[in-house]
């Protein structure tokens, strides 16, 4: 199974596996339900999860039934716990929405949620991030996870959110890192698919970013918080709900 998903995952788009898969997955996830993990975007319960990854796969790693990886269900508990996300009127921007979310975020009366990608099959509005058509000062809070690593100028893009950004506004912006390396790794020497998935981790990454990120979205303007909200849960959160142990969620606001 393992070697499997990191063929599948390495050589294959993740959104067009997840626009074929989602309704097999669903029904795979009949087989694993249980009581020992607990998907919190959809309340869906299992006895393990599936193994995701590239390079290095991981277990209980992907919710079936919704299709999230842990960095999602870290994410939809921050916004429930240290947001008002739920609660509050908002305008949401979500670039290269990720399948798990679309529905629950859709059924929310409080937001405006505008999708946007350049190719993604679910995207309300084609765009390139790093020039996009939306007036300044448009959004309450933009989502772009794992896509700065694609782009050619990610100070570009990381401009442009912020442009879209209304004053007060956030975004949550998650990048693959390695966390041993001060500085982000970004050599033009890097242009085929071997030696992108040799040094960035996967054959369309551009960059690998070191510990440098915040200072990088600081550059063009934000304000950026650098929240271990993962170490501050209870343990046996952090294993019911398979999060990520050390992820850093990178928020970034309008000043």
């Amino acid at each position: 199974m393992s070697r499997l998903v990191s063929f599948i995952t390495r050589f294959i788009p993740r959104h067009y596996l997840q626009h074929v898969a989602s309704f097999f997955m669903k029904i795979l996830g009949l087989f694993y339900r249980g009581k020992k993990f607990q998907d919190p975007i959809d309340g869906v319960k299992y006895r393990k999860l599936l193994p995701y990854g590239r390079l290095t796969v991981r277990k209980n790693a992907l919710a079936p039934n919704s299709m999230s990886l842990e960095r999602h269900r870290l994410i939809w508990l921050y916004l429930k716990r240290k947001t008002d996300f739920f609660t509050s009127q908002k305008k949401v921007l979500h670039i290269a929405p990720e399948y798990c979310f679309l529905k629950p975020f859709r059924r929310l009366r409080n937001i405006e949620y505008v999708t946007a990608d350049l190719i993604s099959p679910w995207a309300d509005v084609k765009l390139d991030v790093q020039s996009m058509p939306f007036a300044e000062n448009s959004f309450d809070l933009v989502l772009c996870n794992h896509v700065l690593e694609h782009v050619d100028d990610d100070k570009k893009a990381m401009a442009e959110i912020l442009r879209v950004l209304r004053p007060g506004g956030f975004a949550i912006l998650q990048v693959p890192m390695d966390l041993s390396m001060e500085q982000t790794l970004e050599n033009p020497e890097y242009n085929t698919p071997e030696l992108r998935e040799k040094y960035y981790q996967q054959r369309d990454h551009l960059r690998l970013y070191g510990r440098d990120y915040a200072q990088r979205l600081a550059s063009v303007g934000f304000d950026v918080l650098e929240d271990d909200f993962v170490l501050q849960l209870p343990s046996h959160e952090v294993e019911y709900y398979a999060l990520p142990k050390e992820e850093i969620l990178y928020i970034a606001r309008k000043k």
